[in-house]
């Protein structure tokens, strides 16, 4: 018989020792990517010359972890909780249904990502969706569960821990890189407003930080600013950009004027937060926008709630 033992040569054993020290590798190994659930969140997809992806592994992850998979997508996914509301007395409504045994509600975002992208990968079209202003990354994930490649920036460090959790939860780490960065339209540092409890409404405005939440104390930081054009390579092919980013929406699409004016079907598919009100305390209006976006050929927009979805002709 081809496949039976060899009855002439002496079966080799491994050493005690060699038995000792790989049982130590493998449970060591373990013991990290349990205590440490980012461990794996390493991605080598990308190259970037202007900014290091946030290094998952080596930030201190954040207790407790509240997670669930998201209800009724086509496309489910896994996410993090940022904002806990004001416990016990206003506990927040997914840790309720958590506690009833059932998944989180599907945030809207979510089912737009995934229609948008469906689309694209109908048509036999690759490519990156860009996150701008990801939070927990509720958008990401989205993209991530379908298969595509992501790149997200969040300025705040809360969030960015949660993201870490999600590209674990969803074992999507050759798929998300993630920047601890505002993207704008200038390279350099910016002061961020957050709310304390409110993880979900920072902005770069102290007023549109505090303009739903007014009773929150607030605390400003320093973020790093970039612009998408010094990241994203002109070689890659951007299918969806979405931008939410409480009312600085004008100065991140400045900064991604060289993406934006690529030709026809080459431009991205364009999501971005319309607040008046926001772009406002931002120094900024829709009108600017919209002539921008004019400017660089997005002749087609239309509103959908307080979010515009923009696209070229081919």
């Amino acid at each position: 018989m081809a496949n039976a033992w060899k009855r002439d040569k002496p079966t080799i054993l491994p050493s005690p020792k060699f038995l000792f020290l790989l049982f130590l590798f493998i449970f060591s190994t373990f013991l990290l990517s349990f205590t440490n659930p980012t461990f794996f969140a390493i991605n080598t997809q990308l190259s970037f010359n202007v900014i290091s992806p946030f290094d998952c592994i080596n930030s201190p992850q954040a207790h407790p972890v509240v997670a669930s998979v998201v209800e009724g997508l086509r496309y489910p996914f896994m996410y993090s909780l940022s904002d806990f509301g004001i416990l016990p007395d206003k506990p927040h409504k997914n840790i309720v249904r958590i506690l009833k045994g059932k998944p989180f509600r599907k945030p809207d975002i979510s089912i737009t990502v995934q229609e948008v992208l469906e689309k694209a990968k109908n048509e036999g079209r690759d490519g990156f969706f860009v996150d701008v202003g990801a939070n927990v990354g509720m958008a990401s994930f989205a993209a991530a569960a379908m298969g595509f490649r992501i790149v997200a920036f969040e300025p705040v460090f809360e969030n960015l821990q949660k993201i870490c959790e999600g590209i674990y939860f969803n074992r999507v780490a050759d798929l998300v890189t993630v920047f601890e960065a505002a993207a704008s339209d200038r390279l350099g540092n910016i002061t961020i407003h957050k709310l304390v409890g409110r993880l979900d409404n920072s902005a770069v405005s102290a007023t549109g930080a505090k303009m739903a939440f007014k009773s929150n104390e607030e605390v400003a930081f320093q973020v790093r600013t970039v612009p998408l054009d010094e990241v994203i390579p002109e070689s890659e092919h951007v299918l969806l950009l979405k931008i939410d980013v409480q009312g600085w929406e004008y100065h991140v699409l400045k900064g991604a004027s060289k993406l934006l004016s690529r030709k026809g079907s080459q431009a991205p598919y364009l999501i971005y937060e319309e607040d008046e009100r926001l772009l406002q305390a931002s120094n900024s209006s829709a009108k600017e926008i919209r002539d921008f976006l004019q400017s660089v050929g997005y002749h087609e927009c239309t509103q959908h709630g307080t979010d515009a979805h923009c696209t070229k002709k081919n």
